[in-house]
C-alpha cells in the first residue's frame, strides 16, 4: 500500500491513494486495498467507506471500482461486522456494514452485468443476514433495498431465489417495518442509538427531523420490501408463499415511500399477483381487498389505475368473476367515461368492454348475476347507445335537450335553496336524462350538484359515485374542485381517511390554480375548513397511527391524541357550501403540505357543521355553476 500523505493521519489512506497521478499505479493500490482492508483493524476505516458511498451514490455506472473487487471487500467487511462485535463496536466501525450494503445497491442499481459480478462476489449471503435483523432496522433498509436491485434482473434472480429465506423474510418485514421502526427508534427519544441519528440526519438535524426522517426511511423499507416481493410475485410458483391472506389483506393500505414515486406500493404488488390466475382466487378470496380496489380505483390516487387493472382483470376470469361482481361493477361504471388515464388510453371504452362482455357471458352461466348490477351495466350501454344516437340528431334538436335539461337544473337549484334536498336530487337526475351525453360540462355540474345533495342526505357511497362521474367527465381527469372537495367529506364519512386525503390536497391544489373567484386561495391561504379535514386525515393515516396505539405511547412533540388518530372532537364534520370556498383561511399554507403529514399541530375544534347548520334552518346555496 502506498504512503500517506505527510499531512494524513491514516496509514495506506484511500483518499491518498486516489491522488496518484499513474493510473496504472493508483489501480494496483485500489486494488490491493479492496483486498487488505477487511483483515485490517486500524481506525478510521469509515471514512474510505463512506467515501466509496459517496462515490457510488453519485457515479453508479462506473465500471472502475466494480473491477478493482469492490464487492468482494463490502461483503467480506458485512461478515466481519456481524461476527467481530468487538470490531463493530470500537471506533464508527458501527456504521460499516449499513455503507457497504448501501454501496452494494447502489452500484447494482442500474446495469445487469454489476449485478452478476456482485453474486459471484459473494453479496447475497452477508446481505441476506442483514435483511434478517442480525443487526438493525437501518442495515435491513439498505440490505433489502440491495437484494432488491439484484432481483429485477433476470439473470440474477435465480442466485436471489435460490436463498428461500429471502421471500418469507421480505413478506414479514414489510408487514412489520413501520412497527419496528416505531418501536426501535420513534417511540423513545432517549433510546435512541446515536448512529441511527447520524445516518438519518448527517448531524443536521434535532428531534424533529430525526423523526421525520424516520418516517421517512420506514416508509423506503416497506416500499422496497414490496418492490423485491414484487419481483418474486412474477413467477408462478412464489405465488403460494405470497398469497397468504394475511399478508394479502395489507396491502391495500401499504402506501409506498413517501420520496419513492416509482414503487409499486402494496397496489402494485397486488397488480402484478392479480396479473396471474394463480394470484386472482386468493385476491377474490378476500371482500377487504376488492372493497380496497373499489375505493382505490375511484380515488386521486397516483396508482389509480393499478386498481382499475386489478378489478378488470378479476372480472374477465371466469373463476373469479362472480366473486367480485356485485362490488366491483358499481364502481367501474363510475369510471366508464374517463378518458385518458396517465399511460392509459382511452380507458372508459376498455372498461365498457369488458362489462359488456362480463355481462354476457354470465348471462349464459348457471349462475345468474344480480338484478342490480345487471340494470347498472344496460344503463351504462344505454347512454353509450345514446350517444351514437346523438351523432346523427339535428343541432336544433340537441340544443332543445341541453334548454331542457338547464330549465330542470334550475329548478334544482330553486329547491336546494330553500332546503328541500332530496327534491333538488331528483330534479338533477332528471336533468342527468335529457342532458345531451356530449354536453360534458353540463353533467359534470348536475353529477357534482347531485352529490352535494347525496352529502347533505347522509349518503356517501351515492356522494362519491356521482363525484367521480363529474371527476371522470372533467377536463383534465381528477381535477374538478367542487367534485374532489365533496368527495373527500364523503370519504371521510365512511371512515376511509387516506382516499379523504388525496382528494382534500388535491382540491387545495386546485383551488391555488383555479381562475375562479370563489375558489382561488386569496394570499396564498388555505379554506380553513380544508386545512381542518386536511389535518384530520394526515393524522388518521399517519405512517406509525397502527404501531403507535399497537404500543400505547408516543413521544413527540404533539398530543397523544392527535399522533394516534385518536379523536377528542365528537362534532360532526361539516359539508362546506361552495359560498364558504371564497372565505380566507385562517393559516397560511406553509411551503408544503406534506409538513403536516406528522400531525405535531394540535387539533382544533371544529368550529363550523352545515349539517348542524341547516336543522337550525341556516339557508345553504350551492356555487355558481362554471361557465
Amino acid at each position: 500500500m502506498e504512503k500517506a500523505s505527510p499531512d494524513c493521519p491514516y496509514p495506506g489512506c484511500f483518499f491518498c491513494v486516489m491522488k496518484e497521478g499513474n493510473p496504472n499505479k493508483r489501480r494496483a493500490s485500489i486494488l490491493k486495498f479492496f483486498h487488505e482492508l477487511p483483515s485490517q483493524d486500524d481506525d478510521g476505516q469509515v471514512l474510505p467507506i463512506s467515501g466509496l458511498w459517496n462515490t457510488a451514490m453519485a457515479h453508479p455506472n462506473d465500471p472502475e471500482f466494480i473491477e478493482l473487487g469492490i464487492f468482494e471487500c463490502m461483503a467480506a467487511l458485512i461478515w466481519k461486522g456481524l461476527k467481530n462485535r468487538r470490531w463493530l463496536s470500537h471506533d464508527q466501525n458501527i456504521y460499516i456494514p449499513y455503507y457497504a450494503a448501501h454501496i452494494i445497491g447502489s452500484y447494482t442499481m442500474n446495469i445487469e452485468e454489476f449485478a452478476e459480478r456482485a453474486i459471484r462476489g459473494g453479496v447475497i449471503p452477508p446481505l441476506v443476514e442483514l435483511l434478517s435483523g442480525r443487526l438493525t432496522w437501518v442495515e435491513q433498509r439498505v440490505a433489502v433495498r440491495a437484494l432488491g436491485h439484484l432481483a429485477t434482473y433476470a439473470s440474477a434472480f435465480p442466485a436471489v431465489a435460490s436463498h428461500g429465506e429471502i421471500l418469507e423474510l421480505s413478506i414479514q418485514l414489510a408487514m412489520s417495518s413501520l412497527e419496528i421502526v416505531y418501536s426501535h427508534f420513534y417511540q423513545f427519544v432517549d433510546r435512541r442509538l446515536s448512529y441511527h441519528c447520524d445516518l438519518l440526519t448527517r448531524g443536521m438535524g434535532g428531534v424533529e427531523m430525526e423523526s421525520r426522517k424516520a418516517e421517512e426511511w420506514a416508509s423506503q423499507l416497506q416500499c422496497w420490501s414490496l418492490q423485491l416481493i414484487n419481483c418474486f410475485a412474477f413467477k408462478p410458483e412464489f405465488l403460494p408463499t405470497i398469497c397468504k391472506p394475511e399478508f394479502l389483506s395489507k396491502l391495500p393500505g401499504m402506501w409506498g415511500g413517501l420520496v419513492n414515486e416509482n414503487s409499486p406500493a402494496g397496489i402494485g404488488l397486488l397488480r402484478t399477483i392479480c396479473h396471474h390466475k394463480l394470484g386472482r382466487g386468493p385476491v377474490a378470496a378476500c371482500p377487504s381487498i376488492i372493497d380496497a380496489l373499489c375505493n382505490i380505483a375511484r380515488s386521486s390516487d397516483d396508482w389509480q389505475y393499478m386498481a382499475i387493472d386489478c378489478l378488470l382483470w378479476l372480472l374477465q376470469d371466469p373463476n373469479t368473476c362472480l366473486k367480485v361482481i356485485d362490488k366491483a361493477v358499481p364502481a367501474l361504471v363510475d369510471l366508464a367515461e374517463i378518458s385518458t388515464l396517465g399511460d392509459h388510453k382511452k380507458l372508459g371504452d376498455s372498461i365498457v368492454n369488458v362489462l359488456q362482455e362480463c355481462i354476457e357471458s354470465q348471462a349464459t352461466g348457471r349462475n345468474s348475476i344480480s338484478g342490480r348490477v345487471k340494470e347498472e351495466v344496460e344503463e351504462l350501454l344505454s347512454s353509450r347507445q345514446r350517444l351514437k344516437w346523438e351523432k346523427n340528431m339535428p343541432k336544433e334538436d340537441l340544443h332543445i335537450k341541453q334548454a331542457a335539461a338547464l330549465v330542470v337544473k334550475l329548478e334544482g337549484n330553486s329547491l336546494f335553496s330553500s332546503g328541500n334536498i332530496s327534491g333538488a336530487a331528483g330534479k338533477y337526475s332528471e336533468a342527468l336524462a335529457l342532458c345531451p351525453i356530449r354536453s360534458k360540462k353540463e353533467r359534470v355540474v348536475l353529477y357534482s350538484n347531485r352529490a352535494q345533495c347525496h352529502l347533505l342526505l347522509q349518503q356517501p357511497l351515492a356522494a362519491i359515485s356521482d363525484a367521480t362521474r363529474a371527476l371522470c367527465l372533467h377536463n383534465p381527469v381528477n381535477r374538478h374542485a367542487k367534485s374532489l372537495w365533496r368527495r373527500a367529506q364523503a370519504y371521510d364519512m365512511l371512515g376511509l381517511a387516506k382516499e379523504s386525503l388525496l382528494d382534500a390536497i388535491l382540491f387545495i391544489n386546485e383551488c391555488s390554480q383555479s381562475t375562479d373567484p370563489d375558489l382561488s386561495l386569496r394570499q396564498n391561504k388555505v379554506p380553513d375548513y380544508a386545512e381542518r379535514l386536511v389535518k384530520k386525515q394526515m393524522r388518521a393515516a399517519w405512517l406509525f397511527r397502527e404501531a403507535a396505539l399497537k404500543h400505547g405511547s408516543v413521544h413527540c412533540e404533539g398530543d397523544v391524541g392527535d399522533m394516534c388518530g385518536q379523536d377528542t372532537d365528537d362534532s360532526e364534520w361539516e359539508t362546506a357550501s361552495e359560498s364558504d370556498i371564497g372565505n380566507d383561511g385562517r393559516d397560511e399554507m406553509g411551503d408544503d403540505i406534506c409538513e403536516w403529514r406528522n400531525g405535531v399541530e394540535r387539533k382544533e375544534k371544529y368550529d363550523k357543521s352545515l349539517m348542524k347548520d341547516m336543522k337550525h334552518g341556516y339557508s345553504v346555496q350551492l356555487t355558481e355553476d362554471e361557465a
